[in-house]
């Protein structure tokens, strides 16, 4: 073939292309424009394993109030929980469900005002529910899960707070976020199984609530657009002690693949003699004995409340059961269970600003001169004087009332994630991640300084949500978005670094890197190590 002829067959080919093309575009003809996309359903619908739901729209995500992941409590009051019964019919997710019986939480003398529910919701053994966030309700999704368990200790709380509310996490990460309801106190924690086998789960049923709702997350939530396989499970205060709970425990692994711990170490569980004791009390105040304890099954659920009052350990967290809980939870080392769980963990500064501040605002009035008598009350065989002269060294510019905070935050919050953290790191298996949120909130003229709690509306960048602990000023949001991009990169990958922190180092034993949250913020080593020496319990 001549040349030319290749060249005039490869004109003709070009030729015939470009008339193909051309006649693929479709011309704008008048009054005959595109239909515009049809609008995202206002009440979008899933369906669950156990029957349809039906959510509501928010800022263009998704929400799911009130899914039932398991039966009422009522009929298996102390035992372990069971699935709901399946439905057929279209039911509303559109309000929050009760929560577990509970008596009143405190307000953090005034923070947690913007969170609460006004009027407050309900509350009752009927509360396995869950709430779901997610930009996109359909399968085929590979998006991070993000599940939140609350704080309140063991015995209050609700996963139905505003500042729990996942709208902006879920917009901002691209991510699904679920928070749940399950037993507390009494009815999740009450060591009865001394009393026959239909108690053998008492100790720990509010665990076994929180295992179910994770498998409810591992059955269901490819169909709200969440990867089943990319959980993390987060959380604060109790919360925090709930993801090292979980952390220990058999039947919850394989449910999650991260973890974040915030202000809510836990080294121990509840012993089970003591805890056994206690439960004798409240049976006692009953007017049970062991031939009349089935009689507690049916009790007015307030009566055992009653009962419960002032009886230290009757309820207050998890038992040591030797079956649901086989091990403490980082004591005396790091869980097997959760070797290859990546952990970030940390604390504030001045976390009782919140706790005992809020339910003694004297201590805000503390001075120099009745300092040492307020630490010889809290931290009992320390030396108040040496701690002191070692805050206020280090510290120049300190008040009276903030060194008292910040040792006695030091002692038990800092103190305890540094320890979960050497022992979760030294088990190896997967990396650990430390963080010390360092900046003063606003509120209440500063005098709070960095509370307990203060992290929360920042983790989901819900500062309009938080006035009352924050402010919604533009230094929250930018503390907000740093803490958020964090907690959103560690969702996604097992490392909380992004472009707006310098790089964050791994914790080790051996060099206890720590990102400090603060208007700059940056990587310290063993912050106040010193100062968690001497305000640590005397040995023996």
């Amino acid at each position: 073939m001549s040349t030319t002829h290749r060249t005039s067959r490869r004109a003709l080919l070009k030729g015939s292309v470009a008339a193909l093309a051309l006649s693929a575009i479709v011309l704008p003809v008048a009054g005959c424009e595109a239909p515009a996309p049809p609008p995202p359903d206002p009440n979008p619908t899933v369906q669950t394993t156990f029957g349809p739901v039906r959510g509501s729209l928010e800022e263009g995500v998704a929400v799911f109030k009130g899914v039932r992941y398991g039966a009422d409590t009522a009929g298996v009051r102390f035992g372990a929980p069971k699935p709901p019964e399946p439905w057929t019919e279209v039911r509303d997710a559109l309000a929050y469900a009760a929560s577990a019986p509970q008596g009143p939480g405190g307000d953090g003398g005034g923070l947690f005002r913007s969170w609460r529910p006004d009027p407050p919701l309900p509350t009752s053994e009927d509360c396995l529910f869950l709430n779901v966030w997610t930009p996109e309700p359909s399968a085929g999704k590979t998006r991070p899960v993000l599940v939140w368990f609350h704080g309140g200790g063991f015995t209050t709380g609700s996963g139905s707070s505003y500042a729990y509310d996942g709208v902006r996490l879920a917009k901002r990460g691209d991510v699904v976020v679920v928070t749940v309801n399950h037993r507390l106190n009494m009815f999740g924690y009450m060591n009865l199984a001394r009393y026959g086998e239909r108690f053998a789960n008492s100790g720990a049923a509010g665990v076994l609530d929180m295992v179910l709702a994770l498998q409810w997350v591992k059955d269901n939530i490819a169909a709200f657009g969440g990867d089943p396989n990319q959980v993390m499970i987060f959380g604060e205060s109790g919360g925090g002690s709930k993801v090292c709970t979980l952390m220990a425990c058999d039947a919850a692994k394989g449910l999650f693949h991260r973890a974040v711990v915030q202000s809510g170490p836990r080294l121990r569980h509840a012993d089970p003699e003591t805890s056994a004791k206690a439960a004798d009390e409240v049976v006692a105040k009953l007017g049970l004995a062991s031939d009349t304890i089935d009689q507690i099954l049916t009790l007015d659920a307030a009566a055992i409340q009653e009962a419960a009052k002032g009886i230290p350990g009757a309820g207050s967290g998890p038992v040591l059961d030797g079956a649901t809980l086989t091990r403490h939870p980082f004591d005396p080392d790091g869980p097997d269970q959760s070797a290859d769980i990546p952990l970030l963990i940390g604390c504030n500064r001045t976390e009782g600003t919140s706790l005992e501040g809020g339910t003694n605002p004297a201590l805000f009035e503390i001075t120099f001169e009745t300092l040492p008598a307020e630490l010889a009350r809290a931290l009992p065989g320390r030396d108040p004087t040496r701690i002191i002269e070692l805050y206020r060294s280090g510290h120049p510019q300190i008040e009276a009332p903030e060194l008292y905070f910040m040792a006695t935050s030091d002692n038990q919050f800092f103190r305890g994630s540094v320890t979960v953290a050497d022992r979760k790191s030294a088990k190896g298996g997967a990396p650990v991640f430390f963080y010390h949120l360092d900046w003063l909130t606003p509120v209440m003229n500063g005098k709070r300084y960095v509370p307990h709690a203060l992290d929360i509306g920042m983790v989901f960048d819900n500062v309009a949500k938080s006035e009352s602990m924050s402010g919604t000023g533009p230094e929250a949001q930018m503390i907000a978005d740093m803490m958020s991009e964090s907690w959103l990169a560690f969702a996604r990958t097992g490392d909380p670094s992004h472009p707006l922190l310098p790089p964050w180092p791994a914790y080790t034993p051996e060099a206890r890197n720590m990102m400090v949250f603060r208007l700059k913020p940056g990587v310290e080593v063993d912050i106040r190590a010193k100062e968690r020496e001497l305000t640590a319990p005397p040995e023996g």
